[in-house]
């Protein structure tokens, strides 16, 4: 028998757009994080924000949770459905238009589910791109980087997505249209909704990494970067992932920032070695990979103080990109290694912490001491220029013992992160995975701050709720 909601909800966007039958929503009853799980009540797919209105609106009228989400690759249970209640599950995946490039401004206008990679294909030959570039993004959405702030290897350099975007074009949980920035209030499209417009404050800065719990994004003006002029990509063997981790930090302190500066350790380059054959020695502890982009004139001479820097740091090899293709391949190395790890283990979890750049032999050595604690394998791989750590946690999900000795695992390393002066996440966002560590990173009056400003956006808590901010 056909829910009320159901019901409402197809005659809003057509039988065709709603699914609700429970083979079809196990498909997304999880994100990323598999290790949680909770089908939602139904899941639909608009293609305009007026539809997104009107789907909050009768959501709205039938009490029903509202969970936006894009490629589902979150890795924090960001995009999980909670059951406490009716749930919509909202795929912006058919929301998927590079609606305009504007070279002259140096801006795009996309849809929320435009995926990253169909952006980067659109700006080939423009001389622009858009710098945030997550590991995931042959399927990550634009939404998605919106929604957790996500960050990426060039991240150290060129920052994180906040730092790329102009303008937003959202839907509040009464189903008003909420447009931030000068860029999207330039642009007149009509919306059949009431407008609400607030160019005077950092409302752009507030919903970017918001997950979705203060408003549905449907639309985005990012910021273009002009390509550099000249790229330095490099790969550094190390013996010992201690010297590899302090090459990091002296490499920064003298005054060099790359534009990425990535770690893989031995267990990781295992996966890749037999995944891909780079050529990795056997006995490898250590992997960076580096790149140092902008004008030709001057690239040499990083490129030749970062060589003597590995070295006097016991690098065994450093070996440069001498051509595109080459630069390509020393960079697959790394893209691919998480999907590597499959063939390590049948389930993994990848967390996520930062700490301070100097603390990264440190969290290395207790993450694989805490790995021993709970006899879980543990392997790494880091943005580490700028301290933020991916240990994979690797068990079976078949074993709930094991899973849990893996959650377990995962709460003290980032306790330890938190100890160290840094935090739970640097570009997963918070999610359901560490909700119960916030309280652990901030005082109770930060946190009532946020539970007052997502009160003001969502009064009634149906947007995406259980997430972000820990409830009373």
């Amino acid at each position: 028998m056909t829910s009320p909601l159901v019901s409402d909800l197809r005659a809003a966007l057509g039988r065709e757009n709603v699914l609700s039958a429970p083979s079809e929503l196990a498909v997304y009853d999880c994100d990323a994080l598999t290790i949680e799980r909770c089908p939602p009540d139904a899941v639909v797919f608009p293609r305009s924000t007026q539809q997104v209105v009107e789907v909050v609106k009768v959501a709205g009228r039938h009490h029903a949770a509202v969970i936006a989400r894009g490629a589902g690759t979150s890795l924090a249970g960001g995009c999980l459905p909670q059951s406490r209640g009716d749930t919509v599950v909202v795929m912006l995946t058919r929301m998927n238009r590079v609606l305009e490039i504007d070279l002259r401004n140096r801006m795009a206008v996309v849809e929320a589910g435009v995926p990253n990679l169909r952006l980067s294909r659109s700006l080939l030959g423009t001389g622009y791109h858009f710098a945030p570039d997550p590991s995931s993004q042959n399927a990550s959405t634009i939404g998605g980087n919106v929604a957790t702030n996500a960050g990426g290897p060039h991240t150290l350099k060129y920052g994180v997505t906040v730092n790329h975007i102009l303008g937003l074009e959202a839907v509040l949980s009464d189903g008003s249209v909420l447009r931030l920035g000068r860029a999207a209030n330039s642009h007149q499209e009509p919306v059949a909704s009431r407008e609400r417009i607030a160019p005077e404050l950092d409302l752009i800065g507030l919903l970017v990494g918001s997950e979705g719990t203060l408003a549905i994004v449907t639309k985005v003006w990012v910021r273009l970067t002009p390509n550099p002029q000249d790229y330095r990509a490099m790969r550094a063997i190390f013996n010992s992932l201690d010297d590899a981790c302090n090459a990091v930090s002296q490499i920064i302190a003298a005054g060099i920032i790359p534009a990425a500066l990535e770690l893989m350790d031995q267990g990781i380059l295992a996966a890749v070695e037999e995944a891909y054959h780079f050529g990795f020695p056997p006995d490898a502890a250590a992997v960076l990979v580096i790149e140092v982009d902008g004008p030709a004139v001057g690239l040499d001479r990083q490129q030749a103080a970062i060589v003597e820097l590995c070295k006097r740091f016991g690098a065994s090899e450093v070996l440069g990109a001498t051509s595109a293709d080459e630069r390509e391949l020393l960079w697959k190395c790394r893209k691919m290694a998480v999907g590597a790890t499959g063939r390590l283990s049948p389930s993994y979890v990848i967390d996520d912490g930062v700490v301070p750049r100097t603390k990264l032999p440190h969290i290395i050595r207790r993450t694989a001491e805490i790995g021993a604690k709970h006899k879980i394998r543990i392997v790494n791989v880091a943005h580490a220029g700028d301290g933020n750590v991916h240990p994979i946690l690797l068990f079976d999900e078949r074993d709930r013992e094991d899973v849990g000795r893996a959650k377990a695992a995962g709460r003290e390393i980032l306790e330890e992160c938190i100890a160290l002066g840094g935090s739970v996440t640097a570009e997963h966002g918070v999610g359901v995975e560490k909700l119960a560590l916030m309280d652990r990173l901030f005082a109770s009056d930060d946190l009532e701050a946020m539970r007052r400003i997502r009160g003001s956006f969502d009064p009634t808590g149906r947007l995406n709720p259980g997430k972000l901010v820990p409830e009373k």
